[in-house]
């Protein structure tokens, strides 16, 4: 029996988990389908039933249970399209956010509790557009990884743990249809059935194996971290970029690019249904001198009107007309060091460390059952090795992976690991 198993056999024998009577998987029976306990909850889609669900919820006790669905490869941008609680004495509900666009009043009802989200960094920045936010959280996906589970999808997380099976298959469906399908929504429903009980017996779990204070620092973590500021030149992620060499060539990317951008916010819809990432490129590289020549290029052909084609060639003849000046800059460098792949040429000492580094935090990380990226990110290893404190000694690398961002759990657990390697490459 592997550990993660042994631990989802202990949480199941010590919480009560899984249904009376019922062997679990991993005997080969079956799993039962869990069903929602009240039935699916009417889709709360005007003020009046939205204030019915804040006085619910504020009168109710304990964490809340909170999920949202967004209609990302449909719509521009990634807001919620439907959100889900559930809390002791409220039960469960289901909120339209384009009938009730602002939860404000929700959000600050709930502002004293304790919000379970599972991968709480994906939904917190949709949540937050709709006036939703935490002031601590617990993360059923996180706990999972810092527990050592192998497999920390929800489904996968309530089967191990509860031995329920969760209803599979709409996770990627359009969440802006509206009317929601009925199977959908009973999907949605069952998404924060169980939360309540996967977060008590994660509890349980991380705090038998000495973890639960590691969990808390990295809980507190997601909660009070800022809203990620907008991305700089958004265009040089383009798919495919890499080939791209030329300067006038980044130029038709950005045309092509902030062109498709405003068409698919005009049109709500996703920008890789307007144009995809590899037409963009193919264009770049081929830089077209008319209409028919930028028809005869992957992603342009028959299926693509006159019109639509004109408009393209038009940001592609805007590229063609900057003058030098206006033309992009090769992307600039990355703060930081450089890729690990360069530096036994530009430095074979920092390559050394890193090496040392990189076996010293597998080898810990292993021996503490969970992720080498949840243990310490591997970009502060990085920065650590390529520039590190002198002397390397406890006080110098703990000063500077907390500098780094490191939490106190982390800083306390790798410190010693990474003096030793340190030392050991100089040597």
């Amino acid at each position: 029996m592997t550990d993660a198993q042994e631990t989802a056999a202990h949480l199941r024998t010590t919480t009560g988990g899984g249904p009376p009577d019922e062997e679990v998987s991993s005997d080969g029976l079956p799993i039962p389908l869990l069903e929602p306990r009240e039935g699916i909850p009417p889709v709360v889609a005007d003020a009046e039933a939205l204030a019915e669900v804040v006085a619910a919820f504020a009168a109710g006790t304990g964490p809340v249970a909170v999920d949202a669905e967004r209609a990302s490869g449909y719509r521009y941008g990634q807001r919620a399209y439907l959100v889900q609680l559930r809390r002791e004495g409220a039960g469960s509900a289901l909120i339209d956010p384009v009938g009730c666009p602002d939860l404000s009043a929700l959000g600050e009802a709930l502002s004293d509790a304790e919000w379970i989200l599972h991968a709480a960094t994906q939904d917190l920045p949709c949540l937050r557009e709709i006036g939703m936010a935490p002031t601590t959280l617990f993360d059923t996906e996180l706990a999972g990884r810092l527990a050592g589970f192998p497999r920390v999808g929800l489904g996968a997380m309530v089967e191990s743990v509860l031995g329920y099976q969760l209803e599979k298959g709409h996770s990627a469906v359009d969440w802006s249809t509206r009317p929601l399908p009925e199977p959908w929504l009973r999907y949605a429903a069952l998404d924060v059935e169980l939360l309540v009980d996967l977060r008590d017996a994660l509890e349980k779990e991380l705090d038998r194996q000495g973890k639960l204070e590691w969990a808390r620092q990295e809980f507190d973590a997601i909660a009070s971290a800022p809203p990620a500021p907008p991305r700089k030149d958004p265009w040089r992620r383009t798919s495919g970029m890499h080939k791209v060499r030329r300067r006038r060539q980044m130029a038709v990317v950005r045309e092509l690019w902030e062109a498709r951008d405003r068409i698919a916010q005009r049109r709500d819809v996703s920008p890789g249904k307007v144009l995809g990432d590899a037409a963009i490129v193919e264009a770049a590289l081929a830089v077209p001198a008319n209409v028919h020549a930028l028809s005869a290029l992957p992603g342009y052909g028959q299926r693509m009107g006159r019109r639509q084609l004109d408009q393209w060639m038009a940001a592609v003849d805007r590229a063609k007309a900057l003058p030098e000046s206006e033309l992009p800059q090769p992307g600039a460098a990355p703060s930081g060091p450089p890729p690990p792949r360069s530096w036994a040429d530009k430095d074979p000492a920092a390559a050394a460390r890193l090496s040392a580094a990189r076996a010293a935090v597998s080898e810990l990380a292993e021996g503490l059952n969970l992720p080498q990226e949840n243990l310490i990110t591997p970009d502060t290893v990085r920065r650590l090795c390529w520039e590190p404190p002198r002397p390397a000694d406890a006080g110098s690398v703990a000063e500077a992976l907390s500098g780094y961002g490191a939490r106190p759990w982390q800083v306390e657990q790798v410190t010693p690991a990474l003096v030793t390697a340190l030392r050991s490459a100089a040597s």
